[in-house]
Protein backbone atom coordinates (compact mmCIF):
# COMPACT_ATOMS: atom_id res chain seq x y z
CA UNK A 1 0.00 0.00 0.00
CA UNK A 2 1.41 3.39 -0.92
CA UNK A 3 1.65 6.29 1.51
CA UNK A 4 -0.91 8.26 -0.44
CA UNK A 5 -3.58 5.60 -0.26
CA UNK A 6 -3.03 4.86 3.43
CA UNK A 7 -4.19 8.23 4.77
CA UNK A 8 -7.91 8.06 5.43
CA UNK A 9 -9.95 10.80 3.71
CA UNK A 10 -12.34 10.80 6.71
CA UNK A 11 -9.40 11.41 9.06
CA UNK A 12 -8.22 14.31 6.92
CA UNK A 13 -11.70 15.88 7.15
CA UNK A 14 -11.67 16.05 10.95
CA UNK A 15 -8.08 17.08 11.61
CA UNK A 16 -7.38 20.70 12.51
CA UNK A 17 -4.24 22.75 13.01
CA UNK A 18 -2.90 22.23 16.55
CA UNK A 19 -1.91 25.92 16.70
CA UNK A 20 -4.97 27.73 15.32
CA UNK A 21 -7.65 24.98 15.36
CA UNK A 22 -8.46 25.87 11.73
CA UNK A 23 -8.98 23.35 8.92
CA UNK A 24 -5.96 21.88 7.19
CA UNK A 25 -5.43 21.55 3.44
CA UNK A 26 -4.11 18.23 2.13
CA UNK A 27 -1.19 18.38 -0.30
CA UNK A 28 -1.08 14.87 -1.80
CA UNK A 29 2.06 15.52 -3.86
CA UNK A 30 4.16 16.65 -0.89
CA UNK A 31 2.31 14.45 1.63
CA UNK A 32 1.68 17.37 3.96
CA UNK A 33 -1.19 19.03 5.76
CA UNK A 34 -1.09 22.78 5.25
CA UNK A 35 -2.22 25.32 7.82
CA UNK A 36 -2.54 28.65 6.00
CA UNK A 37 -3.52 30.42 9.23
CA UNK A 38 -0.37 29.27 11.07
CA UNK A 39 1.81 29.35 7.93
CA UNK A 40 2.95 25.78 8.64
CA UNK A 41 3.08 22.46 6.78
CA UNK A 42 2.76 19.27 8.82
CA UNK A 43 4.25 16.07 7.34
CA UNK A 44 2.40 12.83 6.74
CA UNK A 45 4.68 9.82 7.32
CA UNK A 46 3.57 6.27 6.53
CA UNK A 47 0.00 7.54 6.30
CA UNK A 48 0.13 9.17 9.75
CA UNK A 49 -0.25 12.96 10.08
CA UNK A 50 2.45 14.36 12.37
CA UNK A 51 0.73 17.35 14.00
CA UNK A 52 3.66 18.49 16.11
CA UNK A 53 4.87 22.06 15.68
CA UNK A 54 8.47 20.83 16.12
CA UNK A 55 8.02 18.63 13.04
CA UNK A 56 6.28 21.26 10.88
CA UNK A 57 8.01 23.40 8.31
CA UNK A 58 7.29 27.07 7.75
CA UNK A 59 5.62 28.03 4.48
Amino acid sequence: MSERSSTSPKLLEILVCPVTKQRLEYDAEKQELISRSANLAFPIRDGIPILLTDEAREL
